[in-house]
């Protein structure tokens, strides 16, 4: 995801108690941080406007971010709402394996009302084949693995981050996880433009932004937009 401009997230459940009251509040701003943003200052971030953080937590079943405990702590300090992603090999061990190193390096969920859902970062092949040698069927597979496991674990779906086009060429443009799991899609350009197959949009904003600091420059935060979608019940966030 480093690569990434701009993100959005389209919305497929909920994730507090159907007693819960929900205050709206208006456009809210998130982030999304991994090892390659160094060192950050959780206070800069959070006087920028940004409410809620999605965090890299692991990757495989070999990898855990060294800067993970430390974003999660620091964000969770300066009042944050924040949860952790994985980053998907498809083609190393099965959906549930992953799900299950994810749940037990930074990727779980609880009710608390500032932990995020995790989020399933499942997109390009960064060392070979884009769909990591699967068919598109046995990708859907995959995804329902991991996401049944994740839901089987805590409760509540993860949420899933792809791009448009890496959905359709990679699982047929599946819309099988439309009514269960939210998604978060990536934006390269000035609108979002078509989302896979069963997502919808909704008309207020939800941004996650791209934080990332240019050398000689620390502390300068360069920012992207986004917007929220939706299909089937609202993603409660705040």
């Amino acid at each position: 995801m480093k690569f990434l401009l701009a993100l959005v997230v389209a919305a497929a459940i909920s994730f507090t108690s159907a007693s819960t009251t929900l205050v709206k509040r208006a456009n809210p701003q998130g982030i999304d941080v991994s090892h390659w943003q160094g060192t950050i200052n959780w206070n800069t971030v959070k006087a920028n406007g940004v409410s809620f953080v999605y965090i890299k937590a692991t990757e495989g079943t070999t990898y855990t971010d060294p800067n993970f405990s430390a974003n999660y702590v620091g964000a969770t300090n300066v009042g944050l709402i924040r949860g952790g992603y994985h980053f998907a090999h498809p083609d190393s061990s099965s959906g549930a394996t992953q799900a299950n190193y994810f749940l037990a390096h930074g990727g779980g969920w609880s009710s608390d009302g500032i932990t995020l859902p995790g989020a399933l970062d499942i997109e390009y092949n960064p060392n070979g084949a884009t769909c990591y040698g699967l068919s598109a069927s046995a990708m859907v597979t995959w995804i329902r693995d991991f996401s049944n496991t994740y839901h089987s674990r805590t409760g509540v779906y993860p949420v899933i981050y792809t791009t448009t086009d890496w959905w359709k060429t990679c699982t047929g443009n599946s819309a099988s996880f439309a009514s269960t799991n939210p998604l978060w899609i990536a934006r390269y350009s000035s609108s979002v433009g078509t989302l896979p197959a069963g997502w919808s949009y909704v008309p207020y904003v939800l941004a996650i932004r791209r934080l990332w600091f240019e050398p000689r420059r620390s502390g300068y935060v360069q920012w992207r937009h986004g917007w929220i979608a939706e299909a089937g019940q609202r993603l409660r966030l705040l």
